[in-house]
């Protein structure tokens, strides 16, 4: 009777490794594929990639939790050695992100939209630089 109950625990820890191999989310990240207007502060929480179409170089951004909104993240961006500070939220598909340089003015705000089919994992929109009159097109892909 052992014998059984070690081979049942070895199959069920076989089935956990497979799925988890198979790129089920870890415990707390939403599972599924959203729709644009179902994405979630939770779907936003990770590392981020931007590129901004004719402007070099590109960003990379860390969104997390927002430690006083709950349905809004924070974070950090990295843009060629240049970092900032964010804080944004989604909203019906609609992403709106502000980014600071020193932690009290706001220095360039995002604003876009989830790209509908791909399960919250892409965000288009503009970016614009405070005092710039001219708007850059960014693309953000989850890592």
């Amino acid at each position: 009777m052992k014998r059984n109950s070690a081979v049942a625990l070895l199959c069920a820890m076989l089935a956990a490794a497979s799925a988890g191999a198979q790129g089920t989310p870890p415990a707390g990240e939403p599972t599924g594929c959203p729709r644009a207007m179902e994405v979630t502060q939770a779907h936003l929480l990770g590392f981020w990639r931007a590129d901004f179409g004719g402007r070099a170089p590109g960003a990379t951004l860390l969104l997390e939790k927002h430690p006083e909104y709950a349905l809004s993240v924070s974070g950090a961006i990295n843009r060629g050695g240049e970092r900032g500070q964010l804080t944004g939220d989604v909203e019906d598909g609609e992403f709106s992100l502000e980014e600071s340089t020193n932690g009290i003015n706001i220095a360039a705000t995002w604003i876009g939209d989830v790209v509908e089919g791909s399960c919250g994992r892409e965000i288009r929109g503009s970016w614009k630089a405070e005092g710039d009159s001219r708007e850059f097109q960014f693309v953000l892909r989850k890592q």
